[in-house]
């Protein structure tokens, strides 16, 4: 109910769920504060007006009330952080699946699009070595590995399938996330995902998708003057049939861009 007063964007994650909650904590938290200071400040007019007090009184506050609130709300503001944003940042960190058991993608960002990289059938990425990074090798893959022969690029096109398992949850998809140029970021507001492209380091993330549709990519760092184009990607959910027929069609670009 909530969510719907504060007008959240749709959800598509598992994960996203914790995230939009602590949103809400906070919200409740602001609120609470606004209604409390507003109260206080009708009172201030009312209590210390000229017309009951003529004269100034020097001494000032005696209660310690104000301190009392104070302590709650840091005490509030400290389980929000240490109860549910710090835990939950350290899952998601931490609690990685199996490379094996996901969905597994590369991302190289650029002024002003996004490179996107799928092992081919054989679920292998080619071998990738930093020497060979160039304007069209963004990717650094070894020429001659037969690995990498299969292996599929896009631009601005990020696919991967819904698959519920039989825990109950969905299948998830790992993100290595690197740039070729200055600072990116790469964020999907319906996946509640987020993560710095940053040049000579490969981030990896991961998230659980749970509901079918395309979601814009925004990049949430300012990069140069063509910044607002990063936001003509987008990551499509969809089921496997739908998700391996769109990747074999891109198959057969032997590391090319398409």
């Amino acid at each position: 109910m909530m969510s719907k007063i504060l007008g959240l964007p749709v959800l598509a994650s598992e994960h996203g769920k914790t995230v939009d909650d602590l949103i809400i904590y906070v919200h409740w938290l602001m609120i609470a504060l606004f209604v409390g200071w507003l109260a206080y400040f009708a009172y201030a007019l009312f209590r210390f007006h000229k017309s009951r007090n003529p004269k100034a009184d020097y001494i000032g506050v005696r209660s310690h009330a104000s301190s009392y609130i104070e302590g709650a709300v840091a005490i509030i503001e400290g389980v929000l952080l240490l109860g549910i944003a710090i835990p939950f940042w350290a899952r998601a960190v931490d609690k990685f699946p199996p490379k094996e058991k996901a969905t597994n993608i590369q991302i190289v960002a650029q002024q002003f699009a996004w490179n996107v990289r799928y092992p081919g059938k054989d679920g292998v990425f080619g071998a990738q070595d930093m020497h060979f990074v160039n304007d069209t090798n963004l990717f650094g893959i070894v020429p001659n590995d037969p690995q990498g022969k299969d292996d599929v690029q896009v631009l601005n096109e990020v696919h991967v399938p819904l698959v519920k398992q039989d825990d109950g949850h969905y299948k998830p998809v790992i993100i290595h996330i690197s740039s070729k140029d200055v600072i990116h970021s790469f964020k999907v507001i319906a996946l509640r995902l987020t993560q710095d492209a940053i040049p000579g380091m490969r981030i990896p993330i991961w998230f659980q998708p749970t509901t079918e549709g395309r979601y814009q990519i925004n990049c949430a760092q300012l990069c140069g003057n063509g910044h607002s184009s990063m936001s003509q990607g987008f990551l499509v959910v969809e089921s496997p049939e739908k998700f391996d027929k769109w990747l074999a069609s891109k198959a057969g670009g032997g590391g090319s861009l398409e």
